[in-house]
């Protein structure tokens, strides 16, 4: 069933403030990710930032932190760092490395464990995150595909980013400027939740374009982001870029 939106949904909130009563929301199921906690029958706020809800039923606390907070359910990119017999150690930029499992994979077995150098890009699901725990990822739905997850190209680069940065790339309407460079020009881009974008293309301005283009974007409110946008597309027309529909 589809949750009914707080009505401080994109306001500003702060810790201790009650986005939800749930003793007045019967039969519907809620998906809490960073920021938000449940206390008895109240969701209440953990960290200060803006109230953010997805559709059906997904609330977070979006802010412009660096630190990563990991959550049950996010999709994140990882580095390797290191391999053990059970498991690969990841980079998610959280607070301590997570674990991937050698069988979380797409029809894995012990025959075709899945060989990755330090260092290897992975876009991942946090699968568990529990607090004193290391996270624990997969590279499968809930189905248990591969879908998207796996291995980035290594022709493509990673870009920094905050939490908020990456959160608003994948909320819905579209960030506007990276909706504008889709229309013009053909890349290939993997977002996480937890402050890294991964962008790929045939040429390398390209992607060195677009990975400026996105991390200016954050400093600009929306009518400068769309200011910004109408120039720099004029300049990649003048520059002769060569365009196409993403």
């Amino acid at each position: 069933m589809e949750a009914k939106p707080s009505n401080l949904v994109d306001q500003l909130v702060v810790p201790g403030d009650v986005i939800l009563d749930l003793s007045n929301m019967a039969n519907q199921t809620l998906k809490l990710s960073g920021g938000l906690r449940q206390d008895g029958d109240s969701i209440c706020v953990m960290k200060a930032g803006k109230l953010r809800f997805m559709k059906p039923n997904k609330y977070w606390v979006e802010s412009s932190q660096k630190r990563y907070v990991p959550s049950a359910g996010d999709n994140v990119l990882g580095v390797v760092v290191d391999t053990k017999p059970e498991n690969f150690l990841v980079d998610i930029k959280g607070p301590a490395l997570a674990f991937l499992p050698v069988l979380s994979f797409e029809g894995g077995t012990r025959r075709n464990i899945p060989k990755f150098e330090v260092g290897t890009l992975l876009y991942v699901s946090v699968v568990s995150a529990n607090p004193g725990m290391n996270p624990e990822l997969s590279c499968m739905d809930v189905n248990g595909k591969a879908a998207e997850y796996g291995v980035l190209k290594e022709e493509g680069y990673m870009f920094e980013s905050s939490t908020g940065l990456a959160r608003s790339l994948l909320s819905s309407p579209p960030h506007p400027v990276l909706e504008g460079l889709g229309k013009k020009l053909s890349f290939e881009i993997a977002v996480g939740i937890n402050g890294r974008f991964w962008v790929n293309a045939l040429q390398s301005s390209t992607v060195i374009l677009v990975g400026n283009a996105i991390q200016k974007s954050e400093s600009l409110s929306l009518v400068q982001q769309k200011i910004y946008l109408e120039k720099l597309l004029k300049s990649i027309h003048s520059r002769g870029c060569k365009t196409s529909d993403q």
